[in-house]
């Protein structure tokens, strides 16, 4: 069975444990999120799938992430935005975190969680996670944010083979080809911080040459 059939089934089946037939996936236009929404069509339909696209201001294109959605076909209807701008500053400001960026980040992930996780409660849906094993490993996430959620489809994967399951999926190329980024501040991206390419991680990762940060602890994955 190919990469895809057995997530596919592992989504499925995990629904069907949980006593749940719809999931919700934040798509940020990311390669992670557009590979993660797609699996979930694919195991429950579209129609029992809701896209939630969470800008924080007007820095944040939403244009990957609008191509993202396209190909899935979720009804319109089921297509949420939020944006998280006015709340994501009020606190900020509270914490007097507005000029730290690396603090107003995390804010911004944890901010999107709450409302992931609201519009779940709300709607009665599980939340389809996006994390990939190479960020997992290394910690590259926010606690308590963009790590959070119901169930992983791809958290088994080293980045370079999530390229590779997007490619198969049909991901649009704008997507793949793109720079990794967390889109937590203007013109970040991954590799930068890192200090090197997913392809140079994924390798050393395999070879036990970077020492895990974090145990794969997602309730629910493969």
């Amino acid at each position: 069975m190919p990469e895809s059939g057995k997530i596919i089934k592992f989504i499925q089946e995990t629904f069907t444990q949980q006593g749940f037939s719809k999931a919700i996936v934040s798509v940020s236009g990311g390669i992670d999120s557009a590979t993660s929404l797609l699996l979930a069509v694919k195991a429950l339909g579209k129609d029992n799938v809701y896209s939630l696209q969470l800008p924080y201001k007007k820095h944040q294109s939403m244009a990957l992430s609008d191509l993202a959605i396209e190909p899935a076909g979720i009804p319109k209807n089921q297509r949420l935005v939020i944006n998280i701008g006015r709340a994501a500053d009020k606190l900020a400001i509270k914490l007097n975190a507005k000029k730290d960026k690396v603090r107003l980040g995390n804010i911004l992930a944890r901010v999107r969680m709450i409302c992931l996780f609201d519009l779940a409660k709300k709607l009665g849906v599980l939340v389809v996670g996006t994390e990939n094993k190479s960020e997992k490993m290394l910690g590259y996430f926010t606690r308590f944010g963009d790590e959070a959620s119901d169930l992983e489809p791809i958290v088994h994967l080293y980045k370079t083979e999530v390229i590779k399951l997007a490619k198969e999926l049909g991901v649009p190329a704008a997507i793949i080809k793109a720079a990794p980024t967390a889109g937590l501040w203007p013109g970040q991206t991954d590799e930068a911080e890192l200090g090197m390419t997913y392809a140079e991680i994924d390798a050393r990762l395999r070879q036990g040459k970077i020492k895990p940060t974090f145990k794969l602890n997602t309730p629910y994955h493969l």
